[in-house]
């Protein structure tokens, strides 16, 4: 499948790793990107944007990456709490007097709120309407007492910061991510498209049994999560207009490779937050288990924290992340679902060739 793009010449093997990476996706196809000390060392795209194979996967072809969406809402609250509006430390009452769980924003921030799935069975139609999803976490019990546990919060960590936002800054947090931390550091990256994004989204494909069989490692939270409301691994959910131009920021933003990636660049450079506060972004009480997805994790403020590094990955084996050993930002972003180790190939074949052990 023809791959598209550029490589510096250290990474031209990535080039040939990318083309297998396609030619295993029956589906739609992908793009990888990475930055390193200024510049962009890889950035590829190629396939189908459409199920159908009739549009070619471009340069500025948009798809969703699930979880990797859940750093980009991150910063809306953490922009704003730089600038003396959002205490970290301060209820969430604060900020959503009607909230029942008796959560800080840091415990939001840090998957530590206990609210992660939903008790009363909810309709697909709560995730196109903000006021009716909000008004069904507002009375909904924690799973755990805030603060005492961890576990992400995968469908409504983004309703549980977009409240924040809309309370201190009266904009959405789809609107505020746009005009105040995407379009001023130049990243391809929305939740809620407009009508110009819309036309260059890629189709999401692969939900077959065996996506799902591979999913049910998890725990039984895990899948209480995901699945209420229904439809977010649903390809006519998913794929449908309505969803995209809907805010769901904990899932369903859309972007390009580059977009991700370019967030851990301008991070890193310092453009996003001030010193102090990337210090707590990456500040972690220790590897803890996670009750919703299993295994032990650290969590940050919004970003997922390991020994090398930060960042995200997402359901359907999309991801962005920053490492710190390789001063390099990377983001592979794919339409067809299905599990991590194409990402892992794509990165290692990067580490290689920089001189680095494997991740």
């Amino acid at each position: 499948m023809e791959v598209t793009g550029t490589v510096a010449p250290p990474c031209s093997r990535v080039q040939d790793v990318f083309a297998d990476v396609l030619d295993e996706q029956p589906g739609t196809g992908a793009s990888f990107a990475v930055w390193r000390d200024g510049e962009w060392l890889v950035d590829l795209w190629g396939g189908w944007a459409d199920a159908a194979h009739t549009q070619p996967w471009t340069s500025d072809t948009l798809v969703m990456p699930y979880s990797v969406t859940k750093p980009f809402a991150a910063m809306c609250v953490l922009v704003l709490a730089d600038r003396g509006l959002v205490d970290l430390d301060a209820p969430m009452q604060v900020y959503w007097p009607a909230l029942r769980a008796r959560a800080t924003v840091r415990d939001a921030l840090s998957h530590r709120a206990g609210l992660v799935a939903l008790d009363e069975d909810a309709p697909t139609e709560a995730f196109y309407d903000w006021d009716l999803m909000c008004s069904l976490l507002e009375q909904q019990e924690p799973t755990w007492p805030p603060g005492t546990a961890q576990g992400e919060s995968a469908l409504f960590h983004g309703h549980l910061l977009g409240q924040v936002v809309r309370a201190v800054d009266g904009r959405t947090l789809g609107r505020f991510l746009r005009e105040e931390v995407c379009a001023p550091h130049g990243l391809d990256f929305h939740v809620g498209l407009t009508d110009a994004e819309l036309g260059r989204v890629a189709d999401l494909t692969g939900f077959a049994e065996d996506f799902l069989e591979s999913q049910r490692v998890y725990p039984d939270l895990y899948h209480r999560a995901i699945g209420n409301p229904p439809g977010a691994r649903d390809a006519a959910v998913v794929n449908g207009e309505r969803w995209r131009r809907s805010e769901v920021p904990a899932v369903n933003g859309h972007g390009t490779a580059r977009g991700v990636a370019g967030l851990y660049a301008a991070l890193a450079q310092g453009r996003v937050l001030s010193p102090a506060l990337m210090e707590e972004l990456v500040r972690t009480r220790g590897e803890e288990p996670d009750l919703v997805v299993g295994g032990g994790h650290e969590w940050g403020l919004g970003v997922g924290v390991d020994a090398d590094g930060f960042g995200m990955g997402g359901t359907g084996g999309s991801f962005g992340w920053w490492s710190r050993s390789g001063r390099y930002a990377a983001a592979f972003m794919t339409g067809h679902v299905g599990t991590h180790d194409r990402g892992e190939r794509l990165e290692n074949a990067v580490r290689e060739a920089l001189g680095l052990p494997p991740v």
